[in-house]
């Protein structure tokens, strides 16, 4: 069963936003042989742009799931993250079965149908690697490594930090701005 957390930040949470959240959502249940017991973490903001960002995370059994949104209408945000979701949903499926198929034991966990038709495989062309690329790390400061990331033309940059010795990676974020990550 799915139990809904929705907050907005900028908006009030309606009776029919959150409805809508709630019967749009819900449609994920038919997905699951048994329904897991999940908290669905739903948030609602309004920008200074009147863009709304719909942000939806559903974390249940080995899996996951979390999409998020930008447009005009939010109506139109919480539809087209159902739609993510639901493509994450039958990739994974599609991963699962294809393990459980190799070693003979078949996993319960997912419907096999939905509606009585057999759910589509996606092709794992998304996830197949076509390149890959080996190099030595280098030691540097996290400008150094924006500065290498930005003359490279690249989206992240791998390195490892002078000061701590560990791996870090620095990547543009959709706001133009720089993040960091550190590894343990």
């Amino acid at each position: 069963m799915l139990k809904f957390q929705i907050r907005g930040e900028n908006i009030e949470v309606t009776e029919a936003i959150r409805d809508h959240v709630e019967k749009k959502v819900g449609k994920l249940e038919r997905y699951f042989n048994e329904t897991p017991e999940a908290n669905v973490h739903v948030n609602l903001k309004v920008n200074p742009d009147k863009k709304s960002k719909v942000e939806i995370t559903i974390p249940i059994p080995q899996l996951t799931l979390r999409a998020e949104e930008v447009n005009s209408d939010m109506y139109a945000a919480i539809d087209l993250i159902v739609d993510k979701l639901e493509r994450q949903i039958r990739k994974h499926k599609t991963k699962v079965n294809r393990k459980f198929r190799e070693k003979g034991n078949p996993n319960e966990f997912f419907n096999t149908n939905v509606n009585g038709a057999a759910l589509i495989e996606e092709d794992d062309d998304e996830m197949t690697i076509v390149r890959t690329k080996q190099f030595d790390l280098k030691p540097m400061d996290s400008e150094e490594a924006v500065l290498q990331m930005n003359m490279l033309g690249h989206s992240f940059f791998i390195y490892t930090d002078a000061e701590t010795n560990g791996t870090h990676i620095v990547y543009r974020r959709k706001d133009g701005k720089y993040g960091l990550i550190e590894t343990n």
